[in-house]
């Protein structure tokens, strides 16, 4: 029935996506673009375990650390933490963790034709903590750490009040944005280019494109959904592909 997760599928979902990504290593395809997958149908039909795409993806492809980029033509966005409840960011939102994100960010952003990109970095609290007034991970985690990597290289702005930082103007300053939990980073991708908004994941062996949407069960077998976030992913697919073989 149409719009209605089934269950009884999920060992042939998640035996596609293992076929995509053996395809992938083997040099037999160039890239990989996922759909959507309903998480709590594979969890309730096979017992998946992982948050998502980008979990599964970075075990098959047997590497430690990936990341999840958000790409629209206005717009790319790196969320440092993903599937985890608010609460649990400031905990989880360790030196290292945010260090891995900004290392493998800077390193992939070559695939887009970028050798040394400007990257912006949000800060975790409003107005990035106002000098400890509303909060201190910008103190105590994200500043030591941003400035250490200065001295690397590497073009950091920030930490940035998350506020101030996608309106036009800011964009213009910078190639990418690092912010510090998922809703942070996807808000302004999805509103400025929800339509053509693609997933990315960074740090994989192979290329990985999906679209910017979920299943959009409500609108299953109603001639309503739009194709352009798909198409996107194919391109882009397609073009970070060609670049990696060019590379």
């Amino acid at each position: 029935m149409p719009g209605v997760p089934q269950a009884a599928q999920a060992t042939g979902v998640v035996a596609a996506i293992e076929r995509g990504v053996h395809l992938c290593l083997s040099g037999e395809a160039a890239a990989l673009c996922t759909l959507p997958i309903s998480k709590q149908a594979l969890a309730e039909g096979c017992g998946f375990a992982f948050p998502g795409h980008t979990e599964f993806l970075a075990h098959l492809g047997g590497v430690p650390e990936v990341v999840m980029m958000l790409a629209c033509p206005e717009l790319k966005v790196v969320p440092a933490t993903i599937h985890i409840a608010l609460e649990d960011v400031p905990q989880a939102l360790t030196e290292e963790l945010l260090e891995a994100r900004l290392r493998i960010t800077h390193d992939a952003m070559s695939s887009f034709g970028i050798a040394r990109p400007r990257i912006a970095v949000a800060g975790l609290n409003p107005h990035a903590g106002e000098g400890g007034r509303m909060g201190r991970q910008e103190i105590e985690v994200i500043a030591p750490l941003l400035e250490r990597l200065r001295t690397e290289g590497m073009d950091l702005m920030g930490p940035l009040p998350a506020d101030t930082m996608f309106h036009a103007a800011a964009r213009a300053r910078y190639d990418v944005a690092v912010c510090m939990y998922h809703d942070q980073a996807l808000i302004p991708v999805k509103t400025l280019g929800f339509d053509e908004g693609v997933n990315v994941t960074l740090g994989l062996p192979f290329v990985r494109t999906s679209p910017d949407h979920g299943t959009a069960f409500d609108i299953a077998g109603k001639g309503l959904a739009n194709p352009s976030s798909t198409l996107a992913a194919l391109r882009l697919a397609a073009e970070l592909s060609a670049g990696a073989a060019r590379g």
